[in-house]
C-alpha cells in the first residue's frame, strides 16, 4: 500500500493547498498537516513552506518530490506484480474517462471485456478536466485513461478514433440537404457556445476557418446546447462522439473545413502496466476498432 504520508505530500504539492489536498484524498486539513510534519521529522528537512493559507514546496521538497512519486508509483506497481505472479484471477483496472467516453464507449467496452476476464473488476473515475485526468494518470490513481491528443506529460498514448467535429443545425435548417456548412454561416448565424470541454474543438474550428460568431447563448450542458440548436435558436459546434445516439430532431454537418481530433487511450508505461490493464487497453482497441467497421459498412 502507498505510504500516505508520501500521498499527502504529492497532493498538496499538486493543488497548493492543504485544505484541497484533505478534500481529495478524504482527511482533514490537521490530518494533512500532521502527516506532512511528521514526515518532515522523519527527513530531518522541512518539505512545505506554509504561506497564509497557501502551500508549495521547500527547495529540499522540490528536490526529494520526483523520487518520493516513484516511490508511489513502485509500491502500485510492485503490488499489482505480486498479484500476477501469484495467477490471481481477480484483480482490477481503474479506468479514468471524460464524460462522453464514459456515455457512449465505456458501457459496451464493460460487457465485451467482462466475457474475457470475469474475474477483474473495473472502476470508473469520470473525469472532464484533462489536466487533471492526466495528472490521475501520471500520479498512478488511474491505471488508464482517455485522452485526447496531444497529451501534455510523457505518456504512452495508443490512438483509437479520429473524432469529427461537426456543426449543428436547427432541423428544418435550409442547409439540411448540403454536403457542408459554409464557414460564412458561422459567422452569420447566432452561436450557441458551448461551455464544456467540447469549447476547445468548437474554439479552434473557429479559429481556423477565421469566422467571427455571434454568440446568443454560452451553455454549460452539451445536451442542452443541443436543445437549444433543435428548437432553432442558432448552430453550435461539437465533436461528432457526442452526437452518435442523439435523440433530439437536429441537422448535423461536417463544417467546410474538415476538423478531427484524436482519441487515445493512454498509459504511464507499457512496461510497468499491469497484465489486466493491458488486457482491457486491447479489448478497447479492437472495441473500438469494431464499432466503426461495422459503422462504415
Amino acid at each position: 500500500m502507498v505510504n500516505p504520508k508520501y500521498r499527502a505530500l504529492l497532493r498538496v504539492a499538486e493543488t497548493g493547498s492543504f485544505t484541497q489536498a484533505a478534500n481529495d484524498l478524504g482527511y482533514s486539513q490537521s490530518g494533512i498537516s500532521g502527516m506532512i510534519s511528521s514526515l518532515e521529522k522523519e527527513m530531518g528537512v522541512q518539505l512545505v513552506i506554509r504561506d497564509y493559507g497557501e502551500a508549495h514546496l521547500s527547495a529540499e521538497g522540490e528536490d526529494l518530490l520526483p523520487w518520493i512519486s516513484n516511490v508511489c508509483n513502485g509500491e502500485r506497481q510492485l503490488a499489482s506484480r505480486i498479484a500476477e505472479l501469484r495467477r490471481l484471477d481477480r484483480g482490477a483496472v481503474r479506468v479514468a474517462a471524460p464524460t462522453s467516453i464514459s456515455t457512449h464507449w465505456f458501457p459496451g467496452m464493460v460487457k465485451t471485456f467482462e466475457r474475457k476476464c470475469p474475474g477483474v473488476e473495473l472502476h470508473l473515475m469520470c473525469i472532464d478536466d484533462e489536466a487533471e485526468l492526466e495528472r490521475a494518470l501520471w500520479h498512478g490513481d488511474a491505471d488508464c485513461g482517455f485522452l485526447v491528443a496531444p497529451a501534455k506529460r510523457a505518456l504512452k498514448a495508443i490512438p483509437l478514433h479520429d473524432d469529427p467535429i461537426m456543426v449543428l443545425l436547427p432541423p428544418d435548417h435550409a442547409l439540411g440537404h448540403a454536403d457542408h456548412v459554409p464557414t460564412r454561416t458561422l459567422a452569420e448565424e447566432p452561436f450557441i457556445q458551448p461551455r464544456s470541454r467540447s469549447i476547445r474543438e468548437a474554439e479552434a474550428l473557429l479559429r481556423n476557418s477565421g469566422a467571427k460568431p455571434h454568440v446568443r447563448f454560452a451553455v454549460d450542458s452539451d445536451y442542452n446546447v443541443m436543445n437549444m440548436v433543435s428548437k432553432g435558436l442558432g448552430f453550435s459546434i461539437l465533436p461528432g462522439l457526442l452526437l452518435e445516439d442523439a435523440t433530439l430532431p437536429l441537422t448535423v454537418l461536417p463544417p467546410q473545413l474538415k476538423m478531427r481530433r484524436e482519441i487515445s487511450i493512454a498509459i504511464r508505461s507499457a512496461d510497468t502496466a499491469s497484465a489486466a490493464t493491458r488486457a482491457f487497453v486491447q479489448t478497447v482497441r479492437t472495441w473500438v476498432a469494431q464499432r466503426y467497421e461495422e459503422r462504415r459498412g
